[in-house]
């Protein structure tokens, strides 16, 4: 018999084990963490780089203050050093993922959870400061394509306009987190069906093994 929709709890009714194009969320997080991979990695690489040939990334000027340089080499290592922690996050998942290892992607699922925070901040201080997109314009630099176009738009165009965008962003984010999320309960679903049936296993085995044959009577 199927249980009752409504009896269900909210997060029974949004669980699938597919998610885009189809494929199980098994392989969208392995797909997921991999990709995360990639561009951290990508980043890192950039900015071990730069560390490496200060000359050829950093702007030199005789302006600029010794202690404005080395606050902006402590702020690449700090980057540099999140990155790393955000290969081994995501390396993380992965595994677990694949290895059917629920703990081993709650890290990545909490990182997703703090990115949305973060990015739904970030709309609600446009909403409550939208003087601030113009004050993103105006540091922009002259040669940005299609600065003076998009600085001469109303303050409440230019709010909509960066609320759609971050709207968009934040309902693939969410999608995403619930992808991760289905993932992390089939792999503890999984992990918990085969703990039921090994026990199951012994139980029948110790019984079985337990059976005392009756002695022929002479």
């Amino acid at each position: 018999m199927l249980p009752d929709k409504t009896m269900m709890s909210p997060w029974d009714r949004w669980y699938s084990a597919s998610c885009c194009l189809c494929c199980h969320v098994r392989t969208g997080t392995i797909i997921l963490g991999v990709w995360y991979m990639l561009i951290n990695a990508v980043v890192l690489l950039i900015l071990l780089t730069a560390l490496s040939d200060p000359e050829q990334y950093h702007l030199t000027s005789a302006e600029l203050a010794n202690d404005l340089d080395v606050m902006d080499d402590a702020n690449m290592c700090i980057a540099s050093a999140i990155s790393l922690l955000m290969i081994l996050i995501c390396g993380m998942a992965t595994y677990g993922a694949y290895k059917l290892r629920a703990a081993w992607i709650i890290p990545f699922f909490c990182y997703q959870i703090f990115d949305f925070a973060l990015n739904t901040l970030v709309a609600v201080s446009i909403v409550v400061y939208p003087n601030t997109i113009q004050d993103y314009l105006q540091q922009l630099p002259e040669n940005f394509p299609y600065r003076e176009e998009v600085a001469a738009l109303s303050n409440v165009c230019l709010v909509l306009i960066v609320l759609l965008f971050i709207g968009c962003i934040l309902a693939f984010k969410a999608y995403l987190i619930a992808c991760v999320w289905n993932c992390y309960r089939y792999v503890s679903g999984h992990s918990g069906s085969e703990i039921l049936l090994y026990v199951t296993t012994n139980d029948t085995t110790v019984n079985i093994n337990e059976k005392k044959i009756p002695k022929k009577e002479i």
